[in-house]
């Protein structure tokens, strides 16, 4: 193929890509909204905070299910999620939730210069009732998307796994430019 062939090929499956994307989003808004308790979790702080507080003034809430300071690929989603919380927030309230206690967190993203809410799940079903718990200890990495009703009920509108090469981490799809692709890079706390 020459150049100018692939870089064709390229566009038409960019823009089948960019519809694929729209349908994909099209679809997760569609899912029948699931009612939600409001469930008691721990602030940095180690204070009790509820679901509903995590909303702040905004009806609408996103949640990063990471696996904790024990998973180097959350912790680069998470290093990657610290750049837009600004972004973010301007739309929506934005929190990371993990199974690690309130020192373990606040400990490990005070290294890590994070910026962005957290909250631990640490003692409570929220991560198993929200389908990122199969089995017990064993946690995946995750998004869910809430809403606040006006009569301030909470359901989850949208939810989506985290992994390699998914749309929510740039890096994978840099990397697959490269002349190797991802090559098996695997990511690390330090460089």
């Amino acid at each position: 193929m020459t150049v100018e062939e692939i870089d064709e090929q390229l566009g038409k499956l960019s823009a089948e890509r960019e519809t694929l994307n729209t349908k994909i989003a099209e679809l997760r808004r569609g899912r029948p909204a699931e009612p939600v308790t409001d469930y008691t979790l721990h602030a940095s702080s180690g204070e009790k905070v509820k679901l509903s507080d995590l909303f702040g003034d905004k009806k609408d809430l996103l949640v990063i299910h990471n696996m904790g300071r024990g998973c180097v690929y959350c912790t680069l989603w998470a290093d990657g999620f610290n750049g837009f919380t600004g972004h973010l927030e301007d739309r929506a309230a934005f929190v990371l939730i993990s199974p690690d206690t309130p020192e373990q967190q606040s400990r490990f993203a005070e290294g890590r210069g994070w910026t962005f809410k957290m909250a631990s799940a640490d003692g409570t079903t929220f991560i198993k009732d929200m389908g990122y718990e199969p089995n017990a200890g064993e946690h995946w990495p995750g998004v869910s998307a809430f809403r606040k009703q006006d009569d301030g009920s909470i359901v989850r509108v949208s939810r989506d796994y985290l992994g390699p090469g998914d749309v929510y981490c740039s890096i994978w799809h840099l990397f697959g430019m490269l002349a190797d692709g991802v090559n098996e890079w695997e990511p690390k706390y330090k460089y």
